[in-house]
């Protein structure tokens, strides 16, 4: 998770209960270290407790809803749920192959199968582990999600879509048994198990063999993004998500209070998705709408349609979804009546939301609400289950992370001029699966801690108690020819923010040269739309050498280095791409995240003609006032 933006504070806030953000500092051998004064509280030992004692105590209250191709809502209740799993961890149990070492691995996307499959494994103690379904209908080579075979050895394979993943599958089989299970009872053309076959166990052993179940039972395998190398997997036992989870609830005692009712697109294939925000209703006795919707042209329409239906108490997404939810607020009253209905805190994660995006969300919740509503945000990982820290406190502005949660200790070690972000606690992993030795020796230092590779610093050198702000990454940095540190980070989020009307990412270039340059990857559709061209009638380069286009982009660059003061944060020059960054080709990863370094090695050619003198290119675009 990533860094928010927020504005001074001018209004009285909506209440919520929040944490403690008092800590513990202490400087020893040239390392920070901050703990949270409070502790951790108890905490049930297997994540699945949790819906075995919400199924006792209130077996009638949904836990998880999806709308059917009708578009009803098909509702699962605590006490439903359980018996599923129950009925499901018998027959994976009766499947004697399946173990850690012959996992299930789930490739569809957020359905209520999916959902009981993984409780049902959890109950099993049969590890499970959702995969990007990028890999398998958007990848051609399906080179990453034969290395996730490879890594796992899978002993069953679930799809929803029989059809759909069929080409994926059979590509990556290499095992006649491992068992195939989807929807239909049908993979292709061929013949496999039928998920309903699951629920027709007869419940025998398994709640005996549930109770020999500890909390260092793998409960899930996440993959990595793979934005520099391959995805690696990050074995999450129940210890790390019941301690994240109880650091979440004392973060959110508001949780305690009103169980949270989530309406959610986010995939659970991610950590913020499946870890944190699955974690969030099933741990606070809440509920899920699973939504079907994203913040991609012709999705927002479903989002938007379930939320004037359902009325979140807590709405969690990541800045391009805040963007598409913000402009519908704007329009729609209707909408805003159900959103702000209850909604008690607004959570941002996975990037940087731009200064204009909060301040036109933060009008509207104030025009409809006459009050501030409590935005959060921190910094986590797919290795700590995810959560490390929090914008507890009063402060709220750019970039701030906040403070430790109850549970996990953050040491910040020297790295040349920045300040790496390091953590250990029970939510830490102890290790990436199968990675051979050689490449986990820096996982961790001599004490423990795990090297996230994201740096902070802090708000006030002279004051830790203020908090941290994020960073950027340190592999991500690189010096200029003349020896001048770069620090791609803060130039990126700088980009986001202030050139987020038609630019959707950067590449930050100059590695060893002698400025730094940007490869901008524009939003295609709003440069059309501001050039008022005909999208479907002009393509990529002809968009992008409008004049009007060409124009916003010389006095973004000239707004851009108004008070850059030296080569470290001058940029005299970018280029413009056409082609979007592509998944198989290692340039982005299924979360849409750059590979710097892949985007760096495929588009070297064009690395070069940027730093050309004399190259006539409508889609390069310089400052000749400053030295490139």
């Amino acid at each position: 998770m990533a860094h928010m933006t927020v504005s001074a504070q001018k209004y009285p806030e909506r209440f919520v209960k929040l944490g403690s953000h008092e800590t513990y500092f202490e400087y020893k051998n040239g390392a920070l270290y901050i703990s949270p004064k409070e502790q951790l509280k108890p905490y049930p030992q297997k994540l699945t407790d949790r819906l075995l004692e919400h199924a006792a105590a209130h077996p009638d209250r949904v836990f998880a809803a999806k709308r059917d191709a009708q578009g009803e809502w098909i509702k699962l209740t605590y006490a439903e749920t359980a018996n599923r799993a129950w009925r499901i961890a018998q027959a994976l149990k009766n499947r004697a192959h399946l173990s850690t070492e012959r996992p299930i691995v789930i490739l569809s996307g957020n359905d209520l199968e999916h959902l009981t499959l993984s409780m049902g494994a959890m109950l099993a103690g049969i590890p499970f582990s959702a995969i990007s379904p990028a890999y398998s209908l958007i990848s051609k080579d399906f080179g990453k999600l034969k290395h996730i075979f490879d890594t796992l050895t899978p002993g069953l394979v679930f799809a929803n879509d029989g059809d759909a993943f069929a080409s994926a599958i059979q590509s990556c089989l290499n095992n006649d048994d491992i068992e195939i299970i989807t929807n239909s009872g049908r993979l292709g053309e061929q013949d496999c198990t039928a998920f309903a076959s699951l629920l027709d166990s007869e419940i025998k052993d398994i709640k005996a063999h549930y109770a020999t179940i500890d909390e260092h039972q793998i409960a899930k395998f996440l993959f990595t993004s793979g934005s520099t190398k391959m995805p690696k997997a990050v074995p999450t036992t129940h210890l790390m998500l019941c301690t994240n989870q109880q650091m979440l609830l004392q973060t959110f005692p508001e949780f305690e209070e009103t169980p949270p009712i989530l309406v959610d697109w986010l995939a659970w294939h991610h950590t913020f998705g499946g870890s944190h925000n699955v974690g969030i209703a099933l741990y606070n006795g809440g509920t899920i709408y699973i939504d079907d919707g994203k913040p991609v042209p012709g999705k927002m329409d479903e989002t938007i349609r379930n939320l004037k239906e359902i009325s979140p108490t807590v709405y969690l997404n990541v800045p391009k979804g805040w963007e598409e939810i913000t402009e519908a607020l704007e329009h729609d009253a209707e909408l805003r009546d159900k959103f702000f209905a209850k909604v008690k805190v607004l959570f941002f994660a996975g990037a940087a939301l731009s200064e204009a995006g909060w301040n036109r969300l933060d009008k509207i919740a104030q025009d409809h609400c006459g009050e501030r509503i409590r935005i959060m945000s921190g910094l986590g990982m797919t290795e700590t289950a995810p959560s490390c820290v929090f914008t507890t406190g009063p402060k709220v502005m750019a970039g701030f992370i906040g403070y430790p949660a109850p549970g996990c200790e953050v040491k910040l070690t020297p790295y040349g001029d920045k300040l790496e972000f390091c953590v250990r606690g029970k939510n830490v992993m102890k290790h990436y699966w199968r990675l051979p030795a050689d490449q986990q020796a820096d996982i961790f230092d001599e004490e423990g801690f795990y090297r996230t590779g994201d740096a902070v610093q802090l708000v006030d050198p002279n004051d830790p108690s203020q908090g941290l702000m994020y960073d950027g990454r340190i592999a991500e940095d690189f010096k200029l020819n003349t020896g001048t540190f770069v620090n791609v980070g803060t130039l990126r989020n700088k980009v986001l923010i202030t050139g987020n009307q038609l630019i959707q990412d950067v590449c930050i270039t100059g590695s060893n040269l002698s400025a730094i340059g940007f490869l901008i990857f524009p939003k295609i559709n709003a440069c059309a739309e501001y050039a008022g061209l005909d999208l479907q009638h002009s393509n990529a380069k002809e968009i992008l050498a409008h004049p009007k286009v060409q124009q916003w982009f010389k006095q973004f660059l000239l707004d851009f280095n108004k008070d850059a003061t030296g080569s470290s944060n001058t940029v005299p020059m970018l280029y413009l791409m056409t082609e979007a960054p592509q998944l198989d080709a290692g340039e982005t990863t299924d979360k849409g995240n750059l590979n710097q370094s892949g985007i760096l090695k495929r588009r070297a050619a064009l690395v070069q003609e940027l730093y050309e003198k004399n190259v006539n290119n409508p889609l390069i675009i310089r400052i000749p006032t400053l030295k490139a």
